[in-house]
C-alpha cells in the first residue's frame, strides 16, 4: 500500500498559504505538531493564542487520532496513546474531553470543552501514531526535461551565484531553521506569480522544514528547466511550482502523482490528493483521481472514506458516466448515507442537487418499486424530488422510448448508463482456470475446456420492455498466437480480449446500441486500473507505460467484461 509523505504546508510573505483551512486565523492558528523521536508519532501540541499547548487524553480515542495525523498530511492514524506516553508537556493543556467525528479538517473543529479549560495534568497528555508508509520505494527517480534547448550553462550559473543580485530566504513556519540563496533577478522576472519588478531585492517565503533539501533543486529548474523528481521530492516540488506559478512542472510532477494514484487500497491518498488538486487549480491532476475513484466506486462506497469526502467531490463524480457500480440503486444508497453522515455540514439545496444527480430511470424497476416505501429522512425531506424521479423512472420502463425522447432533451445524461457489473451485465474470466458455475464454458476438443472463453446472456435493454428479449454474448481472452489463430483471427499483442454478440442484436440496431466496457482489476486486491470499450468486438490490452493508470498486478488480474446498451 502506498502513502504520500506528509502534505507539506508552504507559505508565501504575499498572503498567499497552501492547505490553510481557515486563511483569516493567525498563521499558526490551530496548527498541530508531534514531538518525539519520529515525525510521525508522539505528544500532540496545538499552536493557541501565540504559544504552544497539549491535548488532554479524556476523550482521547483512534478517531481524534485520525483527525490530527490528517491535518499533518499522514493518510491515517494506527493509534491513539493516552496517559503522557511521550513525555510530559509543558505550558497549557488547551484542549480536553474532545469528540471528533473523525471527518474533521483540522482538530480545533472537533467539540472540547473550550480553549484552556480542562481538569488534566501534563501527566494525561495525548500522543498518536501516524500512518508513514515506510514501504515506499522512495528512490524511484523520475526526470523531467523541459529545457528546450536550453544551455546547461544557466544551471551551472545557478551553482556558482556568479553576478546574483536577489535574495530569496526560506523560513520554517516555526522560524527555527532559515536559509537565503542568492539568485538572480533577471530569472524570477519570468514568473508573474511572484510579482517580482526591476526594484526587488528579496524575497521571504516561509516553506515547511521537510522541503528545505528540495528548494535549491527546485531554484535550479528555474534556471534549467530540467529536474530529476523523487517519490519523496515530488511534493515539495509541486508545492513550489505552485507558489511560483511553474505550471508546466506542476503538470508534470502531477502525473507522477497519477502514476502513484492506485497504490492506496484505502483511498485516502486519493482523496487528499484531489482535494490539494483543487487547493493548486492542477486540473489534471483532479481529473486523473476522479477517474480512478469513479472506476474504484463501489470499493469507495464501502470505505471508511466515503463519509468524509466533500461536497464538491461528491457533485464532481455524481455526474460522471464512467463510475463502476453494481447498479444505480447502490449509487443512490451511498449517497443517502454520505448525506446522512454528513448531517448539518450539507445544506437542503446541496442534498437536491446531489440527488439530481441521480440516474433515477436506470435503477432497476424492482428497486425502483421499492425505493417508494423507504422511510428514511432524506426521502421524507425530498419527496417531491424522489417522487419525480420515480415517476420518470417508470415511464421510462413503460413506454417505448420514442415517446418520451422528446421530454428528455434536457436531461440527455439521466438514460445513460453508467458501467453497471451486476450479475444480469457482466461477467469475470480470471487468468487462471477457476470454476464458474452460473455460465457456459466454450469447450475446445482440441485442447479440453478453456475458462478464458465464456458465454451468457443480457437482455437487449435494462428498460423492462426489453426484459424477455435477450442478446447471446461470448467473452473471450487470448494470450497467445495459438488461441487467436485457433479462432481465426490475427493478434499482435497480448493479452487481447473479444465480446461478441450472436442471436437477436441486430434487430435493435435502430434503437439500441452496445457501448461495452473492459475493467481489468487485480485479483487479489480487487481495484480496477484500467477501463476501456471494445472496438469492431476487440479490445486490445495496453502495456503498463501506456495504460492511463498503472499496473499494479502485472501477472495478476482479472478481466471484466460489462454490458453497456444505450438508447438511440
Amino acid at each position: 500500500m502506498f502513502l504520500l509523505w506528509p502534505l507539506l504546508f508552504l507559505h508565501v510573505s504575499a498572503h498567499r498559504t497552501l492547505f490553510d483551512y481557515k486563511p483569516k486565523q493567525p498563521t499558526q492558528e490551530g496548527r498541530v505538531r508531534l514531538v518525539g523521536d519520529l515525525p510521525s508519532s508522539g505528544r500532540v501540541e496545538i499552536y493557541h493564542d501565540g504559544q504552544w499547548g497539549t491535548v488532554c487524553d479524556d476523550g482521547w480515542e483512534l478517531a481524534e487520532a485520525q483527525v490530527v495525523c490528517r491535518q499533518m498530511g499522514f493518510p491515517g492514524a494506527i493509534s491513539a496513546k493516552s496517559g503522557g506516553r511521550y513525555g510530559e508537556g509543558s505550558g497549557p493543556i488547551w484542549l480536553d474531553d474532545m469528540n471528533c467525528k473523525g471527518s474533521e479538517s483540522v482538530l480545533s473543529e472537533c467539540s472540547f470543552k473550550g480553549w484552556g479549560v480542562t481538569d488534566c495534568s501534563h501527566k494525561e497528555d495525548a500522543g498518536v501514531v501516524c500512518e508513514t508508509g515506510t514501504n515506499i520505494t522512495s528512490n524511484r527517480q523520475f526526470s523531467v526535461d523541459n529545457s528546450l534547448g536550453l544551455s546547461d550553462a544557466l544551471g551551472l550559473l545557478f551553482d556558482s551565484g556568479d553576478g546574483c543580485d536577489f535574495s530569496i530566504n526560506v523560513r520554517d513556519l516555526s522560524e527555527e531553521a532559515e536559509l537565503a540563496f542568492c539568485v538572480h533577478r533577471l530569472i524570477l522576472l519570468i514568473y508573474p506569480e511572484l510579482n517580482i519588478t526591476n526594484e526587488s531585492r528579496n524575497l521571504t517565503l516561509d516553506v515547511s522544514q521537510t522541503c528545505h533539501p528540495h528548494v535549491p533543486t527546485f531554484l535550479r529548474y528555474l534556471y534549467t528547466r530540467q529536474i530529476d523528481v523523487s517519490i519523496t521530492s515530488a511534493q515539495c516540488l509541486h508545492q513550489l511550482a505552485f507558489i511560483f506559478g511553474v505550471k508546466k512542472l506542476m503538470e508534470d510532477v502531477g502525473r507522477i502523482f497519477t502514476s502513484l494514484i492506485p497504490e492506496d487500497n484505502t483511498f485516502q491518498t486519493q482523496v487528499s490528493m484531489y482535494e490539494y488538486g483543487v487547493r493548486t487549480g492542477d486540473l489534471v491532476l483532479q481529473e486523473n483521481v476522479l477517474q480512478y475513484l469513479s472506476w474504484n466506486c463501489e470499493f469507495l462506497i464501502s470505505s471508511s472514506v466515503w463519509s468524509t469526502i466533500s461536497f464538491h467531490m461528491m457533485d464532481a463524480l455524481l455526474q460522471r458516466s464512467d463510475l463502476v457500480v453494481k447498479d444505480e440503486a447502490l449509487l443512490l444508497e451511498g449517497l443517502e448515507r454520505w448525506i446522512q453522515d454528513k448531517g448539518d455540514e450539507i445544506s437542503s439545496v446541496q442534498q437536491a442537487s446531489l440527488l439530481n444527480h441521480i440516474r433515477f430511470l436506470l435503477i432497476p424497476v424492482d428497486k425502483l418499486y421499492e425505493i417508494q416505501f423507504s422511510s428514511s429522512v432524506l426521502h421524507q425531506n425530498h419527496e417531491k424530488l424522489y417522487l419525480n424521479g420515480l415517476l420518470r423512472g417508470f415511464q421510462f420502463n413503460a413506454l417505448p422510448f420514442s415517446k418520451i425522447r422528446s421530454k428528455m432533451d434536457n436531461m440527455s445524461y439521466d438514460y445513460l448508463p453508467r458501467i453497471y457489473t451486476a450479475d444480469e451485465w457482466s461477467v469475470l474470466i480470471n487468468g487462471t482456470a477457476t470454476n464458474y458455475p452460473r455460465y457456459n464454458y466454450e469447450y475446445d476438443y482440441r485442447y479440453g475446456q478453456n475458462n478464458r472463453i465464456q458465454t451468457f446472456s443480457t437482455p437487449a435493454h435494462p428498460s423492462a420492455l426489453y426484459s424477455r428479449q435477450k442478446v447471446q454474448w461470448q467473452a473471450q481472452v487470448f494470450r497467445n498466437v495459438q488461441e487467436c489463430s485457433n479462432y481465426g483471427i490475427s493478434c499482435k499483442s497480448f493479452p487481447v480480449a473479444r465480446f461478441l454478440a450472436s442471436g437477436n442484436q441486430n434487430s435493435y440496431t435502430n434503437t439500441i446500441r452496445f457501448c461495452n466496457r473492459l475493467i481489468l482489476t487485480c485479483k487479489n486486491q480487487n481495484n480496477v486500473f484500467h477501463v476501456q470499450d471494445f472496438k469492431n468486438s476487440m479490445a486490445v490490452i495496453p502495456n503498463n507505460s501506456t495504460m492511463s493508470m498503472p499496473n499494479p498486478c502485472p501477472d495478476d488480474y482479472s478481466f471484466r467484461f460489462v454490458v453497456r446498451p444505450e438508447y438511440i
